[in-house]
């Protein structure tokens, strides 16, 4: 509603999320970051909207910011809240142990853990409770599709962190995001086009956690442009 106040908003489900649970994806066994962005681009495509603003949250920043390296010109600006640019030591032994018993561990118990490692404190029970209660929303293998897309992620993050997309972008985080924090700071020294702002006494999912903040912080960014 913050948005609306000022901006034509658009909100798009991913593969799998909200409306677009469509039988077609039963046929895939794995998904790939660039068909997912495809899909996205096709929306724009639909209704006529050649470039946008972004703004995401979590895993969703990582679609953004693939969109925008093979379509530059249909992104304006990037506001990546919790963005994950860099799965750390920890994160890719989780990764690793999920996959391993991915098949065996049922996938919400799976889901509960890493939320319970990302976000560890008890001033992050919503964020948490949040990201549950999302899981629920999806079947197993559409659960299984998407961890395994993100355990081979990467290589593709480690490109993102060397090149500056060059266009402006703003990153919103967490002072107490420690899985995610330390690796943002570093792009945002090395990428002329970013810049950052940490929010104190909030973890990984920013705009859950203090949302008003995170609006009044995103919106500015956005009319000064």
């Amino acid at each position: 509603r913050a948005f609306q106040k000022h901006f034509n908003v658009l909100l798009i489900d991913l593969r799998g999320h909200g409306k677009s649970k469509k039988p077609i994806y039963e046929q895939f066994k794995h998904y790939q970051f660039d068909n997912i962005g495809n899909e996205v681009i096709e929306v724009l495509n639909h209704l006529q909207i050649k470039s946008s603003h972004w703004v995401g949250i979590s895993l969703g920043t990582i679609v953004i910011r693939e969109i925008t390296e093979r379509f530059p010109e249909r992104t304006l600006t990037m506001i990546m809240g919790g963005a994950i640019m860099k799965l750390n030591l920890r994160g890719q032994v989780l990764m690793r142990l999920g996959s391993m018993l991915k098949s065996i561990v049922p996938y919400l118990v799976l889901y509960r853990l890493f939320a319970h490692i990302i976000m560890p404190k008890k001033s992050h029970r919503e964020s948490r409770n949040l990201f549950i209660n999302e899981a629920k929303k999806l079947y197993q293998q559409e659960f299984k599709r998407w961890f395994t897309l993100v355990a081979e992620i990467n290589p593709l993050l480690k490109y993102f962190r060397f090149k500056d997309s060059g266009i402006r972008t703003l990153y919103i985080m967490g002072a107490e995001d420690h899985m995610f924090l330390p690796s943002i700071s570093k792009i945002v020294q090395d990428h002329a086009s970013s810049c950052l702002v940490i929010i104190p006494s909030c973890g990984h999912v920013v705009n859950v956690e203090q949302p008003y903040r995170f609006n009044e912080i995103a919106v500015d960014f956005l009319k000064d442009r």
